[in-house]
């Protein structure tokens, strides 16, 4: 019975050691107007990819600067493609948009990442993260040597982004954070990152361009990005929610040749090695699933409402839905993995006096 007891308590400590991580994902589409309609898409492909690998729209912040699907000059009203033959829509009712248009600003984009938020802002506009998160961001949009350009008008640097991230680190709002941007010049947004546990991701180098991959006659426009499109086909060629692929296994399939640059990455803040950690570490859903009933949240919607429509029209009726409803976040609850064993610890040990 002894022996039974000292098993069961090794076993016990083993499953409450096991690690807890919640994943988030930052998507953020920086440009407006139709004829950036690829940085939409680009993004729209990694809100898919995610989502697809399990991390649920509570844990995903979705940031949208043009409303392409909406656009007056889309042929395909309410519909997003990332490949002239329209084999998938990205845009439709399972897409939940969280900042759209105007919102999408530099103010915003660091009160999201700092959690400086006026106290009136709803639950799906915040990043609730902990120390225990891995954070995925991926960016895209128009930007030159060390900044990235927010609505054709304001710019955001590498070293606002850099405090921004020191502020999350001291502020425990993370455990670990894959930066990925899809621009020009990309890797040098990363440059002035200090804090620690950050690996950055860029689709070109310092004065290299980020280049589309292809037109679709039929929009009129580029549909995507080289960079997004061959990690898209890299991501379902390989990845599953099991996958062992690695941070360097990603970077090692893109050549040159294809992009028209030289991707980097980034990983002297990191401790852990981007040779042994693996996408889904930040790509998919990782921790105990627990449910909260009756939570109230906010949501995006993906519904077109008319540019010439009252601002209170277009908040009402499109924009955000007020609901209250169960909603799925991988945080330890009271009854989570760490309680479980010890209170089976205690009725086998009970049990096993009575016997004795």
């Amino acid at each position: 019975a002894m022996r039974f007891l000292v098993w069961l308590a090794a076993w016990a400590g083993l499953s409450a050691a096991a690690p807890k991580r919640n994943n988030w994902a930052v998507l953020v589409d920086t440009s407006r107007y139709w004829y950036n309609y690829r940085h939409v898409a680009n993004t729209l492909s990694f809100y898919h990819t995610v989502k697809r690998l399990g991390i649920p729209d509570s844990q995903i912040i979705l940031m949208l600067a043009e409303d392409a699907p909406c656009n007056p000059r889309n042929p395909i009203p309410g519909t997003v493609f990332n490949n002239h033959n329209h084999n998938i829509n990205l845009y439709g009712e399972e897409v939940e948009v969280d900042y759209r248009g105007d919102e999408v600003s530099v103010e915003n984009f660091l009160r999201l990442l700092t959690g400086r938020h006026p106290p009136q802002t709803p639950r799906n506009k915040r990043l609730m993260t902990d120390s225990e998160s891995n954070v995925f961001i991926f960016i895209t949009g128009h930007s030159g040597a060390e900044f990235i350009k927010f609505q054709d008008f304001e710019e955001i640097t590498s070293h606002d982004l850099a405090d921004a991230f020191q502020q999350m680190y001291s502020q425990g709002r993370y455990h670990r954070v894959l930066w990925i941007s899809d621009t020009c010049q990309a890797a040098t947004l990363h440059n002035r990152f200090y804090s620690p546990e950050i690996i950055g991701i860029g689709s070109s180098g310092l004065k290299e361009n980020s280049y589309s991959h292809h037109l679709d006659r039929q929009l009129g426009t580029a549909v995507i990005d080289r960079f997004t499109y061959y990690s898209l086909e890299y991501f379902e060629k390989v990845l599953n929610p099991g996958s062992k692929v690695t941070l360097d296994d990603f970077m090692k399939q893109f050549r040159p040749r294809d992009l028209h640059s030289h991707p980097e990455m980034r990983t002297d803040l990191a401790s852990f090695k981007s040779s042994e950690t693996k996408l889904t570490e930040f790509l998919a859903s990782i921790g105990d699933l627990t449910l909260e009933a009756g939570v109230p949240e906010v949501e995006g919607t993906a519904v077109c409402v008319p540019e010439d429509a009252p601002h209170s029209q277009a908040s009402a009726a499109a924009e955000f839905d007020f609901q209250a409803r169960e909603t799925a976040v991988f945080e330890p609850s009271l009854w989570g993995a760490d309680v479980w064993p010890v209170a089976a610890l205690l009725f086998f040990a009970v049990s096993a006096f009575s016997v004795l």
